[in-house]
């Protein structure tokens, strides 16, 4: 038995769905900056392409990758800019490729593995299908920078329950990012998928709770937008908070967006 075809599904058609995003796109467009700052959007694909590489061989060549990781530095912005120079010096056309072979060999690797069998992964190791969880996290931020740069209304499905729950797996990181504590009290995540049927995770009589919809909710935790600008509800001083420093990644959280800085209409 090998992971979840369920995630192995979803992540593919969002990895396909993000190359449309792209595909068309003439060299001008590839230099466009994204809200990102100093990313433009070959750099969004030059950053996919590498992570999907670092999946793949952590997935497919475990030894090798433990090898790599024991290699890189501890300031995780160089280590990032380390692997988008190689992906950048390729012309546009190049790098589409390259990105989709990266993409297409993780998938195959991630696909092979046992469920239960753990990839090592960039601090702990991970489940298979919890690290495609986490390249679906990438692709829906990162193309999301890249709609927004092209004005473009994404189509968004119940695909989003996968990264939805990787993200309440991962519901510390934004205080692991800022040096702090997190809480010793559960909180509860009740959130409404775009075909309108209702996820709900943690205690049902926890206090601190987060409610709305669940699109928003990637788009809080990935930090493509401000709180101001969803339509999430905190209830609980903590659950507050937590609407401020939420992220589904590891690393810096960056700057996040401004508020009032993308409509909702414009989601």
């Amino acid at each position: 038995m090998t992971a979840s075809p369920n995630v192995i599904a979803a992540l593919t058609a969002d990895g396909e769905e993000f190359d449309s995003l792209v595909a068309g796109l003439d060299a001008d467009g590839w230099a466009l900056p994204t809200p990102a700052p100093g990313w433009t959007i070959s750099h969004q694909v030059a950053h996919l392409a590498a992570t999907f590489r670092l999946a793949g061989l952590a997935a497919g060549a475990p030894a090798r990758f433990t090898a790599m990781l024991s290699q890189l530095g501890a300031d995780f912005d160089a280590n990032v800019q380390q692997a988008l120079a190689e992906f950048l010096a390729d012309p546009p056309e190049v790098l589409l490729t390259r990105w989709r072979a990266e993409r297409d060999k993780a998938i195959e690797a991630l696909a092979a593995v046992p469920p239960k069998q753990m990839v090592p992964w960039l601090v702990n190791p991970l489940p298979p299908a919890v690290l495609a969880s986490a390249g679906m996290m990438e692709l829906f931020g990162h193309g999301q920078d890249i709609a927004d740069t092209l004005g473009v209304r994404r189509q968004v499905t119940d695909r989003i329950r996968h990264l939805v729950a990787f993200a309440v797996r991962v519901w510390d990181f934004g205080y692991l990012a800022r040096g702090l504590t997190p809480p010793d009290e559960e909180f509860r995540f009740e959130l409404t998928a775009p075909s309108g049927a209702r996820w709900d995770f943690g205690p049902l009589d926890a206090e601190q709770r987060i409610t709305g919809p669940a699109h928003d909710f990637c788009l809080l935790v990935t930090r493509r937008r401000h709180r101001d600008d969803l339509r999430l509800t905190a209830s609980g001083t903590l659950a507050d908070h937590w609407l401020d420093i939420a992220q589904a990644y590891r690393g810096p959280a960056g700057a996040g967006r401004a508020p009032g800085q993308f409509a909702l209409a414009g989601r």
